[in-house]
C-alpha cells in the first residue's frame, strides 16, 4: 500500500504565479509547487483540498462533477480573470468525505453549486497543470477552532489509504501589514521556527501545541491576526500520526513562509 501524504502548502498572493514577476518574489514558491508531484509515492486518484478561502457552518465539500472557478481576488491584471483550470470534480469523494466528517460527530454538507476558489486552482495549476486529477474543495468551519480542525483531519485520515491526496492551502504567515515590512521579519521567523518544531513533534505533542497556538506560539497572533490561512494546516496535521517534514522554507517579501508534508 502506498499511502498518499497530507501536505500543507502556501498558495501565494492572488494569481501571483501567472503575472510578470521581474524581482522573482514568487519564483521560489512556484518552483516548490512545481515539484509537488515529486513528493508523492504515485499519482493520486483525487485531491481533497482544504482552502483558506471558504468558510461555512460545519464543513462543506464541493460536489459538482464540473466545478467552475471563483476569481476571488481583486485589482489584478485583466488576464488573470481569464485563467482556466478544468479539473473534474469527484462527487463520490465529496460524499465519502462528508460522511466521514459526520461519523466523527461534526456537521458537514455537500455543495453542488460551489466552484473552486483561487486557494485551489492557482496552486494546482502550477503543481498539476494538466488539470486531469479530480478535485474536491473542503471548507473551513467558520469557528476557525484549531482543535476542531485537527479532529476533522483525523476523521479524513482513511482517505489517504484510498489514494486521495489531502492538501491544505493557505500561508504559514498571513499578516497583510507585514509583507514587505522589515519589522515583521524577525517575528515571522520566530513563529516559523516554532511551527517547524511543532510539526516535527510527536502526534500527541503536536496536537496540544497546535490547539494552543494562538496563546503559546511566539508572535502567533502577529503572524495571523485572523487565522484562516493557518487552519488548513490543522486539518493536514490531524490527518497523520507521523512527524511532519519541512519541505519548503523561504523568506518571501521579508517574511518566513513554510510548507509541510506528513507521511
Amino acid at each position: 500500500m502506498m499511502r498518499q501524504p497530507a501536505i500543507y502548502i502556501p498558495h501565494g498572493g492572488g494569481p501571483c504565479f501567472f503575472m510578470d514577476d521581474p524581482h522573482q518574489l514568487w519564483g521560489g514558491m512556484e518552483a516548490f509547487l512545481r515539484r509537488l508531484p515529486d513528493l508523492l509515492p504515485r499519482r493520486p486518484s483525487a485531491i481533497l483540498l482544504v482552502s483558506a478561502h471558504w468558510e461555512t457552518e460545519g464543513f462543506g465539500f464541493t460536489g459538482a462533477a464540473k466545478p467552475g472557478l471563483i476569481y476571488d481576488y481583486y485589482g489584478f491584471p485583466a488576464h488573470t480573470y481569464q485563467i482556466e483550470y478544468g479539473a473534474p470534480g469527484a462527487p463520490k469523494l465529496a460524499a465519502r468525505a462528508c460522511e466521514l466528517i459526520r461519523q466523527a460527530g461534526f456537521e458537514a454538507h455537500v455543495d453542488q453549486n460551489r466552484g473552486l476558489d483561487h486557494g485551489v486552482f492557482i496552486p494546482l495549476k502550477v503543481a498539476f497543470p494538466e488539470a486531469d486529477i479530480p478535485v474536491v474543495e473542503m471548507s473551513l468551519d467558520r469557528s476557525l477552532d484549531a482543535a476542531l480542525h485537527l479532529r476533522a483531519g483525523e476523521a479524513l485520515r482513511a482517505l489517504r489509504d484510498e489514494n486521495v491526496l489531502i492538501i491544505g492551502s493557505g500561508m504559514s504567515f498571513h499578516n497583510m501589514a507585514g509583507y514587505g515590512n522589515s519589522q515583521y521579519s524577525e517575528p515571522s521567523q520566530s513563529f516559523d521556527d516554532w511551527l517547524v518544531r511543532t510539526m516535527a513533534s510527536s502526534p500527541d505533542d503536536r496536537r496540544a501545541l497546535l490547539a494552543s497556538w494562538a496563546t503559546d506560539a511566539p508572535s502567533g497572533r502577529l503572524s495571523h491576526p485572523r487565522e484562516e490561512h493557518l487552519i488548513p494546516a490543522m486539518v493536514v496535521a490531524g490527518a497523520s500520526n507521523a512527524p511532519g517534514e519541512h519541505v519548503y522554507g523561504q523568506m518571501v517579501m521579508g517574511t518566513a513562509i513554510s510548507a509541510f508534508s506528513f507521511s
